[in-house]
């Protein structure tokens, strides 16, 4: 037997969200389903820096780990990098060796989440 995805796209994601939601309830109540998440993102990071730091882990391949400088151009420019993600790996400094995204992101000058204890 065969089985479709049980992903449906954001329209009608927004409409099934409508359906749940309770007709008599007073309009400030219901949820603004258009508003962007809250609580999408750790201690200590915005969510656009979660999401920067996304962008720029997508263009670096697990080959190039860990790797220095050049190594994650390199990495970068297979997976075809946008010039900009190029131009921030190029302002790590020389000889140092990065085992993950968030050591190369902590190198770029950007906060990672703050570690719960």
């Amino acid at each position: 037997m065969e089985r479709g995805s049980t992903k449906h796209g954001p329209v009608l994601d927004g409409e099934m969200a409508h359906e749940f939601q309770d007709p008599q309830a007073p309009v400030e109540d219901q949820p603004d389903l258009g508003a962007p998440r809250e609580g999408g993102a750790p201690p200590g990071m915005t969510y656009d820096e979660v999401e920067e730091r996304s962008r720029l882990g997508r263009y670096i391949p697990r080959s190039s780990l860990p790797g220095d400088r050049e190594e994650l151009i390199v990495g970068a420019n297979t997976l075809a990098a946008p010039e900009d993600v190029i131009e921030q790996l190029a302002g790590l400094p020389a000889g140092e060796r990065y085992r993950t995204v968030n050591e190369i992101w902590a190198a770029l000058g950007h906060h990672n989440e703050e570690r719960r204890t």
